[in-house]
């Protein structure tokens, strides 16, 4: 017999409007206070086309130009696992994003910040399977600090506009 408590889940909804907590996506929320009114900058790079695929998947695409949100993603790749005869075979590459949320209207700034994540990869397969492998680390680190960064632009309670 199973001891889970139903009301306990009735209960958790209460709690959390009682802690100041509000979703982010409900009526009035930042989520939909953004969605479709972003303009999204970030410089013409791999990394930069992929970032900016990420963030639009979570805050659309520009509608209306109200926000501006600058995006500038710096990458260091090093080597993690290194044999005896001194061939790396894992790789990390380590990403940083800084970004800036502007009002459009008045070039005011709203947030600004820096975020920081890694991906690894292996080494160890053929060329083809190495330069695939880092591709698909490099898209997973550029949606890690997409998450990141609309998560934090998220956290601001009263946005102008």
């Amino acid at each position: 017999m199973s001891s889970f408590n139903r009301r306990f889940l009735l209960a958790l909804p209460l709690a959390l409007a009682a802690c100041g907590f509000t979703p982010v996506y409900a009526p009035g929320g930042t989520g939909a206070a953004l969605r479709g009114k972003v303009t999204i900058v970030a410089p013409k790079s791999e990394e930069g086309y992929l970032i900016l695929r990420n963030v639009e998947e979570r805050l659309g695409r520009a509608q209306a130009n109200v926000y501006r949100l600058t995006l500038t993603p710096v990458l260091e790749r090093q080597g993690q696992a290194i044999t005896e005869a001194g061939e790396i075979t894992r790789f990390s590459i380590i990403g940083r994003a800084s970004y800036e949320l502007r009002l459009t209207s008045d070039d005011s700034l709203l947030a600004s910040g820096t975020v920081q994540d890694f991906a690894g990869y292996s080494a160890t397969g053929s060329t083809v399977e190495t330069l695939a492998a880092e591709s698909d680390a490099l898209d997973r680190l550029m949606g890690s600090l997409a998450d990141r960064v609309t998560a934090r632009i998220y956290t601001l309670a009263d946005l102008p506009g």
